[in-house]
Parts: C-alpha cells; structure tokens; sequence
C-alpha cells in the first residue's frame, strides 16, 4: 500500500502564486508515475500535471505556461507550483500516484487539498 500526504492550496487572489507538495510512503517503486488531478463542483476530475520518474512531464493546455510540475525520486516527492493563477484554477487539488505491481497499474490518491482563487 501507498500513502500520500499533500500540503499546501488555500486562498489567493488572481495572479498569485501557490505550491503543492506531496509525498509518497509506503510501498513505492521507482517506475511510477506522480501527478496533480483537480475538481471543480459540477465538474469531472482532470489532469493537471504529471511526471514519470525518468522526468517527462505532461501538462493540461490551461495551465501551460503558467504551472510547473517537478519530482524528487529518491525522496518520492512531487511539487506542483501554480503561478498566475486565475478564478477558474479554483478545485481541490489530488496528488496522484501510479505505478505497476506484476503486469498491472495500481493508482493512488491523496486525500485533496483545497486551492480557491478569489479576490
């Protein structure tokens, strides 16, 4: 089993800046697959951002340019950092985690943290 713990989202006003933390403990392996997932009320969870541990990143096109997504495989950590932010990033925010056990994925998800864009 995998846990993952997450910090940071809360309040800022358009234009700020946040950062999310997560780590990972557990049963982690080094082929995996860390991410950002967000959800408004009403709508569908979606991809954020991701890294793979070999470093490729991959982003939503509405936060390109503006988000930055980075990882620490030693230490099972992902960061995601949210600049410019704008009223419509407003979710909770979920770490997410997939790595393969035998020939599956297995997926893991935080608990979701809270990021509110408002002025």
């Amino acid at each position: 089993q995998v846990q993952l713990v997450e910090s940071g989202g809360g309040l800022v006003q358009p234009g700020g800046s946040l950062r999310l933390s997560c780590a990972a403990s557990g049963r982690t392996f080094a082929i995996n697959t860390m991410g950002w997932y967000r959800q408004a009320p009403g709508k569908q969870r979606e991809l954020v951002a991701s890294i793979s541990n070999t470093g490729f990143t991959n982003y939503v096109d509405s936060v390109k340019g503006r988000f930055t997504i980075s990882g620490d495989n030693a230490k099972n950590t992902v960061t995601l950092q949210m600049n410019s932010l704008k009223p419509e990033d407003t979710a909770v925010y979920y770490c997410h985690r997939r790595q393969r056990l035998l020939n599956a994925d297995v997926d893991y998800w935080g608990q979701g943290t809270q990021v509110t864009v408002s002025s």
